[in-house]
C-alpha cells in the first residue's frame, strides 16, 4: 500500500522508485479462553441463557478480530474441551445453541487444567497474547487455593435470585481477575 503523505513529501513522484509504501504492522495474535460453569445451579433464574447471549456477542466479536478462541465446558463429572485454540467460527454458535446445564461443578479441576493447558501454549506460542474469561456462579461448597492463571482475566458472575452465597467475587480476587456481575 502507498504511504501518499510520505511519498508527497519527498516531491512529486515522476518513478516507481519515488513511492513511499506502508509496511505492514500486524498485531501479536490473541488468543481468548473461555471457561463456562454449566452445572445444573446455572439453570435457575436464567442465568445460563443469559451468559449464553453474552457468549453468541463474544465470539461474534472474536471472529471478526480474528482471534483464536479455547473454550472448555465445566458440568457433569468432568470439564471438556468444546474448541482448543482455533479461530472463531460459526461452529461455536452451533455448540452455543445445544449448550445445557447439569450435573455438580468440577471447576477447580477445570481451572488446574487451564492454568497448564496456558503455560504449554505460552511456550508454543510465546508472542500471543492471552486473555482468560470465566462464567460462573461461584457455587462451590469449597475451595482450598485456586491456580494460577497466568494472564488478564475477567469473571462474570452469572449468579441470581433472592439468596446468592457471592463466591464469586472471592473467586476472582484468588485468581488475580476482574469481577463483573452479568446484572451489571
Amino acid at each position: 500500500m502507498i504511504d501518499w503523505v510520505q511519498t508527497l513529501l519527498g516531491g512529486r513522484p515522476r518513478l516507481h522508485a519515488d513511492l513511499a509504501w506502508k509496511t505492514r504492522q500486524s498485531a501479536a495474535p490473541e488468543l481468548w479462553l473461555v471457561v463456562v460453569d454449566a452445572s445444573a445451579s446455572t439453570r435457575r433464574h436464567q442465568a445460563l441463557s443469559d451468559a449464553k447471549g453474552l457468549l453468541a456477542q463474544l465470539f461474534e466479536d472474536a471472529y471478526r478480530q480474528r482471534v483464536r478462541v479455547a473454550v472448555m465446558t465445566v458440568s457433569a463429572k468432568a470439564p471438556q474441551w468444546q474448541v482448543i485454540g482455533s479461530k472463531a467460527s460459526a461452529a461455536l454458535n452451533d455448540w452455543l445453541q445445544g449448550l445445557g446445564a447439569g450435573g455438580g461443578t468440577p471447576l477447580l479441576e477445570a481451572l488446574q487444567e487451564v492454568a497448564d493447558w496456558l503455560e504449554r501454549r505460552r511456550k508454543q506460542c510465546p508472542e500471543e497474547q492471552q486473555r482468560f474469561l470465566l462464567l460462573t456462579d461461584g457455587r462451590l461448597k469449597e475451595w482450598s487455593t485456586l491456580p494460577a492463571i497466568d494472564c488478564p482475566g475477567l469473571l462474570i458472575d452469572i449468579e441470581r435470585g433472592p439468596l446468592r452465597l457471592g463466591r464469586s467475587r472471592q473467586m476472582a480476587a484468588e485468581l488475580n481477575a476482574e469481577y463483573v456481575h452479568i446484572d451489571g
